[in-house]
């Protein structure tokens, strides 16, 4: 698949390709369990740090990042006694990435699995049956990988 590093024109600066475009943000390793910790409910920094044991300029650098690229808000907070402080919460952009999550979930559980099984498993809230990450079409029919090609489509304008 060629992606075509560059277009020209105003959207010079950024990556042709999608998919590089958004490893800018989430291509980093802590970034990603960055955003889990926020999907296991821990919002503040305290929490986020000592659930991963990073350290905190990483932690720091990270969460600018994701914030700076719409992925997560700030809310201030509180605690009595204390100075104020920010939480971070998931944007409409950040709550979509929870399929990308399950994605890289599904795949390690597939492909890298511990001998004692899945850390976790995704359920409906209305039924608990497991559900899995797939591919479908516009009226909802899910489409096996192996059936799904890939388009590249060429920025107007291009030659």
């Amino acid at each position: 698949m060629a992606t075509g590093r560059h277009v020209s024109g105003p959207e010079e600066d950024q990556p042709a390709c999608s998919i590089e475009r958004s490893l800018q943000i989430l291509g980093e390793r802590w970034s990603l369990l960055v955003l889990r910790e926020i999907f296991a409910g821990r919002h503040r920094f305290a929490e986020i740090q000592t659930s991963l044991g990073i350290a905190p300029n990483l932690l720091s650098t990270r969460l600018k990042l994701l914030v700076d690229a719409g992925v997560l808000c700030t809310r201030t907070y509180q605690e009595p006694g204390s100075r104020q402080r920010q939480s971070y919460h998931l944007t409409d952009a950040g709550r979509e990435l929870d399929l990308v999550m399950a994605s890289l979930q599904q795949w390690g559980d597939r492909h890298r699995p511990r001998p004692s099984g899945p850390s976790a498993r995704r359920r409906t809230r209305s039924t608990g049956r497991d559900v899995h990450v797939g591919f479908l079409t516009d009226d909802g029919g899910e489409v096996p990988g192996t059936d799904v090609s890939i388009a590249v489509t060429r920025p107007t304008g291009a030659a």
